[in-house]
């Protein structure tokens, strides 16, 4: 991976951050984005020389655009895109209490989250593909969730966009296959970011309990197999989901 142009969307904290820095740590070029300035900069920071962070909204088609084609002039190629950024507004369908509607998911909701974590990586790997085509391959790796494949209670949102996350990883891998282009899926299960662990002590305990491997993923476990699928080691794999959930759909 020495030398390798990276780019990470929603790097600025959790799997994001993990996996810029394995990415780097392994001499890449690791470009990552993330509408947290704050975090961004921090992240940056802490990970060193061979990391840059812009702030970037993946939602908004032109500042994708303009991030992709200003790392792609500055660094003359792209070899990776990690569609890593999105994130979570759960609730249910709808709550009904003695016949009586008292709560659903809220449409603002559903658009926002069908927004960040399917429109923004249509965006960012649109703005990426031609660039890999000219330099004659590349690798597009998307993050989709075990949700997205068997569903979860209270994630209408959230699982519609893990699961197309799926289907246009398997469309991309067909239609930019013959342009030396891979593109495959990471399928994380309950992970230790910061934001999970905040959650109460029970719901962790809980979480734990259904997974065999009897723990949460690290941020880190997730970003080994999205350096994995990078890798010339997995030359010969694309249009794959893989999954890395401690064994969670087996055990439950």
């Amino acid at each position: 991976m020495k030398g390798k142009v990276v780019l990470v969307t929603g790097g600025a904290a959790g799997i994001g951050k993990a996996t810029a820095a394995r990415f780097a740590e392994a001499g890449a070029r690791v470009f990552f984005c993330d509408v947290n300035a704050e975090a961004g900069a921090a992240t940056a920071r802490d990970l060193g020389t061979g990391v840059e962070y812009q702030r970037v909204d993946v939602t908004d088609r032109a500042a994708a655009g303009a991030w992709v084609d200003g790392v792609a002039t500055r660094a003359e190629r792209i070899d990776v895109l990690v569609n890593n950024a999105g994130i979570t507004r759960d609730a249910q369908l709808v709550k009904v209490q003695d016949g009586k509607l008292v709560k659903q998911m809220a449409e603002a909701d559903f658009d926002l989250v069908l927004s960040i974590n399917l429109k923004g990586v249509f965006n960012c790997t649109q703005a990426v593909v031609p660039h890999m085509v000219r330099q004659g391959g590349g690798v597009i790796l998307n993050a989709s969730s075990v949700v997205g494949l068997y569903g979860n209670f209270g994630q209408t949102n959230y699982v519609a966009t893990k699961a197309a996350v799926i289907g246009m990883t398997r469309v991309w891998a067909r239609e930019l296959g013959r342009s030396n282009i891979r593109v495959n899926a990471v399928a994380p299960g309950f992970t230790a970011t910061e934001m999970v662990m905040k959650m109460p002590e029970k719901v962790l305990e809980g979480m734990k309990g259904r997974t065999p491997l009897g723990r949460l993923a690290e941020p880190r476990d997730i970003a080994n197999a999205y350096y994995f699928l990078a890798s010339d080691q997995a030359s010969f794999i694309t249009g794959a989901v893989l999954s890395v959930d401690g064994g969670i759909v087996i055990g439950t």
